[in-house]
């Protein structure tokens, strides 16, 4: 379990700010690893990593060899909740939870979704500037999220700073984490109680009703749920919506033409999930020692598994560095695979289909504002912290 000479320096991309223009040398990095070191163990870290698609698709299928419980070493948020549970209890949570979190559930918050992104859009047609992130990628899934689970509006100040906490936060900030989630479940623990004692329409209330084989979610399941569908389903959505804008703004081409043709945007934000997705990477930990790559890895092991270079492989993506809107098939792995495949996908995804169509109809040409670093972190989740953008506003008989 050597690493190997000369990469030392580039392996701890892991975490930390940098400009986002660096992303073009991390796919680079990326490329080179997938075709000298598949398989890497890095020494200062002690995480395996795997860069190949099939290698990653392998490990994010064999969930008796490679278990979830890795992410409890991620940070306080994830601690308990279904992100780190193995089956067979992740499979009795996830069979409850998809009672209440449907596809259809999530359908019927389509009309919702559009008035809410109708008034972020209006606001910044008044004040004639935007940032991306602070004026729409991240109040609109927060929102969303917060209506969801039935939070009242007069607690959206408290739910937004729990909304920009850092769900993949570094060891030195655990402490600070922990402290934020005993608030975030005393917070649910009275909202549980009250659902309970009169269930209304909203998430929490299903939850709490949803059954299999005579079984309930307990109280601690619930909460845990709760907190990850705060920690990272509105991170995912907000950095898919920050993402498609980069890549919409560098390529103006394309912009123009999705502007023109809107029914080509789902398979664009599929490009997007690929291309610069919002996951870059997720982490396993090996049960028994196993090969991978040609590499055995002994047992307990972390297993760091970069989705964003598996997006990238060539054996699974002809031209991988190309932005092209109709590539198909396109099995990207942004959401994850097999029984962790992200819950809240079918949410994101349609936050994405209708937000971005508007944006591009009642903002019109949309230009990355010069001179203005994007600041990133890599960490758990991609995050784009601001991205400022100038736009030349739709005329009325533009807009819906």
């Amino acid at each position: 379990m050597q690493s190997q000479p000369g990469l030392r320096a580039t392996a701890p991309m892991l975490f930390g700010l940098q400009p986002l223009e660096d992303t073009e040398r991390s796919f680079a990095w990326f490329a080179a690893m997938r075709e000298a070191h598949p398989v890497f163990f890095h020494e200062g870290t002690g995480i395996w990593q795997v860069f190949r698609y099939d290698d990653v698709l392998n490990v994010l299928t064999d969930y008796a060899r490679f278990s979830s419980n890795a992410f409890e070493d991620v940070g306080a948020f994830f601690e308990g909740t279904l992100l780190a549970k193995d089956p067979p209890e992740h499979r009795k949570l996830r069979n409850l939870v998809n009672q209440a979190f449907t596809p259809r559930a999530v359908a019927r918050l389509a009309d919702r979704i559009t008035q809410i992104t109708q008034e972020l859009l209006d606001a910044v047609l008044a004040k004639g500037e935007l940032d991306v992130v602070a004026d729409i990628a991240f109040p609109l899934p927060a929102k969303v999220i917060a209506e969801l689970l039935g939070v009242p509006d007069q607690d959206w100040d408290i739910f937004q700073r729990w909304a920009q906490a850092d769900p993949s936060a570094p060891p030195a900030r655990r402490l600070a984490g922990r402290t934020m989630r005993q608030e975030m479940e005393e917070y649910f623990t009275d909202l549980i109680a009250e659902r309970r004692r009169v269930p209304r329409e909203d998430l929490i209330s299903a939850l709490c009703q949803a059954e299999v084989d005579g079984q309930k979610l307990s109280q601690n399941e619930l909460l845990s749920f709760c907190v990850l569908l705060l920690a990272a389903g509105q991170e995912t959505t907000k950095n898919l919506i920050a993402n498609a804008i980069v890549c919409f703004t560098d390529y103006p081409d394309v912009m123009e033409r999705l502007r023109r043709q809107p029914e080509l945007m789902p398979a664009a934000i599929e490009e997007v999930l690929r291309f610069l997705p919002p996951v870059w990477f997720l982490l396993r930990r090996t049960t028994i020692e196993v090969e991978l790559g040609g590499q055995r890895i002994p047992p307990g092991q972390n297993v760091l598994v970069w989705t964003a270079s598996a997006n990238r492989d060539p054996a699974q993506f002809p031209e991988p560095d190309r932005f092209l809107i109709e590539r198909s098939p396109n099995r990207h792995l942004a959401f994850g695979h097999g029984v962790h495949y992200c819950v809240g996908a079918p949410l994101a995804r349609l936050e994405a289909k209708i937000a971005l169509p508007l944006m591009l109809q009642r903002l019109g040409r949309l230009e990355r504002v010069s001179g203005v670093p994007i600041m990133v972190n890599r960490g758990l989740v991609f995050v784009i912290r601001s991205l400022p953008i100038a736009f030349e506003a739709a005329t009325a008989g533009s807009q819906r």
